[in-house]
């Protein structure tokens, strides 16, 4: 089986083909943070007009890097949710025109599977059941994966993901936009255990996630200081640590109540390599193995969509018929409909 990977849930555009048998053929990707960085986050209506701008050059030039065509495909694949209405809308039109006027089927895929399957990519991937982190500016999940489609939410953030904590407490720092990658190349330059910043719930039972408080913790530690380098490189380090140290806890005492022996750690925030080093550490730990996308995997992809519609497709699943601007991991993704 051959498939064709759209992506538009906000402002990369990425279009890939994924093979069964041989793998991933081609992946292409146009990042739009050049464009919305003049207004520090990103603006709907022009990150929808730009993937309308992309999509078609992306697909000619990844069908000719795979060697393929309409008639070696057989499905193409599209993001159906959760994301910007109207980027989710773009990518949605021009693949079902594609499975019109080529006479393929196509299958609409929820991002956060696509997330969550993105390890799959790699030369060794992790089989089923494993206990799964998705960690992003938009969610941050722990999930227990019990095979395709099969997925129970164990806990969650109740306010701030904690890339958007990471995005937000960047913005205080007066960093650029996308601010998380910058928070983490400061803190590289800063001292720990500076400021005394909270591990959000921590000291209460369960899986759930907190971040609001810890970004309004960093709003108290800048005000009345004078905003040196040096201040901010250790604010950016202790936020860092304070983050990583309560995904980190989390992941373990999911491990532990679980019983998994493998974690898989996706999303954006996943790149980052304080949190990686501190994850596979509490692995071991715990008896398991930790699981990672190579790096341009962990953001937005065409690469992870084709992977998820190949399977889908493969076991039976039938197409969403509109994207979803909100689509909750296990409504529909558990039936493929």
């Amino acid at each position: 089986m051959r498939i064709l990977g759209i992506e538009t849930s906000c402002d990369e555009t990425g279009v890939a083909v994924y093979d069964a048998k041989s793998g991933l053929l081609a992946n292409r990707l146009h990042s739009q943070v050049a464009m919305h960085q003049a207004y520090g986050g990103v603006v709907p209506e022009l990150a929808s007009r730009d993937h309308v701008r992309r999509l078609l050059p992306l697909v000619r030039e990844a069908l000719a890097e795979a060697r393929s065509d309409r008639d070696s495909l057989d499905g193409i694949a599209y993001t159906a949710g959760p994301g910007l209405i109207g980027a989710l809308i773009v990518g949605a039109g021009f693949a079902k025109s594609l499975s019109f006027a080529w006479g393929k089927p196509a299958i609409g895929v929820h991002h956060l599977e696509g997330h969550l399957l993105a390890p799959l990519l790699e030369p060794d991937p992790p089989g089923f059941p494993f206990l799964a982190l998705i960690v992003s500016g938009g969610h941050t999940q722990l999930v227990d994966v019990a095979g395709l489609g099969r997925y129970r939410i164990l806990g969650e953030s109740l306010d701030d993901a904690a890339g958007e904590a990471f995005d937000k407490t960047a913005k205080l720092l007066g960093l650029p936009y996308p601010g998380g990658a910058a928070l983490a190349t400061l803190a590289e330059r800063g001292r720990s255990g500076r400021f005394e910043f909270p591990r959000p719930m921590l000291d209460r039972p369960g899986l759930d996630f907190s971040f609001s408080g810890l970004k309004t913790a960093v709003r108290v530690a800048l005000r009345g200081r004078a905003a040196t380098d040096e201040m901010r490189a250790d604010v950016a380090r202790d936020f860092e640590d304070a983050v990583v140290d309560t995904l980190s806890e989390k992941c373990r005492r999911a491990l532990r109540s679980t019983g998994h022996r493998r974690l898989v750690v996706a999303g954006g925030v996943g790149a980052n390599r304080r949190l990686r080093g501190k994850l596979r550490a509490v692995a071991h730990e715990s008896g398991a193995e930790a699981f990672f996308p190579r790096l341009e995997f962990c953001t937005d992809n065409g690469a992870m969509i084709a992977l998820a519609g190949c399977m889908r497709l493969a076991a039976g699943a039938a197409a969403p018929l509109a994207a979803r601007a909100s689509w909750p991991l296990g409504d529909g993704a558990t039936t493929g409909v």
